[in-house]
């Protein structure tokens, strides 16, 4: 193999390389550029409610997991009783929606660009646990909403989101028909319903006990490894891709430097 080929492909080879853990754990956890987003996640030892998980390393202030427990959320003027109170049971995985996309560190894999006036990042495709999206939206049938997407189309002109015109209110279970449906549809796209359940290691886990570990921190490992993430949204080169860079001929400039 020429040299210049060899050196070439040994430099593509050790960026695709982590610098060990540290390395390793800097480019994992993040948080989103985003309007409540801290700049970068540490502990927050006072964070409320449902968001508690989070406490060690995370992405939100007290405050904003304070704001998240709200029915009309200072956050964003979002109104999550459009359509009436929401049961109990259902608020609540709402309220563990919010606090997973504020608080986790942990989505790294899935954090998009986006042209958007209240932010420059969201998430896309995040893999949510079976259990989870089948307790959410079996938690919310006696909920209503008249829309399925909740990221656009609403209502602005009081302040907060109201129905847009001609629009009623139906039960999720009419609006939603599955809970894949739910997951994948509400925040357009951030969620895909995954077929694995909670630690597989394949799922992030919008639920679990702080006293036993976040298990999303291996998730997240799992699929930076798979992808070999670059900088955000934009993979970095796999080791198959490599091999056949290595294969094809090089500029003479680059072979005979």
């Amino acid at each position: 193999m020429a040299p210049g080929r060899l050196l070439l492909g040994l430099l593509l080879w050790v960026g695709t390389m982590p610098a060990g853990a540290a390395a390793g754990d800097a480019l994992l956890s993040v948080c989103m550029d985003a309007t409540h987003h801290k700049k970068v996640p540490g502990p927050e030892g006072q964070l409320y409610g449902q968001c508690a998980p989070w406490r060690n390393l995370s992405c939100c202030s007290a405050a904003t997991s304070e704001a998240a427990h709200r029915d009309r959320s200072p956050l964003y003027g979002f109104n999550l009783e459009h359509c009436g109170a929401l049961p109990a049971r259902c608020r609540r995985h709402f309220v563990q929606d919010a606090c997973l996309y504020e608080c986790s560190p942990n989505l790294r894999p899935w954090i998009r660009p986006v042209d958007s006036s209240w932010r420059k990042e969201r998430i896309l495709h995040v893999p949510l646990c079976q259990e989870d999206c089948q307790q959410w939206w079996e938690d919310c049938q006696d909920a209503f909403t008249c829309k399925a997407n909740w990221h656009q189309g609403w209502n602005w002109s009081t302040g907060t989101n109201q129905c847009p015109r001609g629009a009623s209110c139906r039960r999720f279970g009419a609006v939603f028909a599955s809970p894949a449906q739910l997951c994948q549809d509400i925040w357009s796209q951030s969620y895909s319903a995954s077929r694995y359940t909670r630690g597989s290691g394949r799922c992030i886990q919008m639920w679990f006990d702080p006293a036993q570990g976040n298990p999303n921190v291996a998730v997240a490992q799992f699929y930076a490894s798979a992808a070999l993430p670059g900088p955000r949204g934009c993979p970095l080169l796999g080791p198959g891709l490599l091999l056949l860079l290595l294969l094809l001929p090089l500029p003479s400039s680059l072979l005979h430097s």
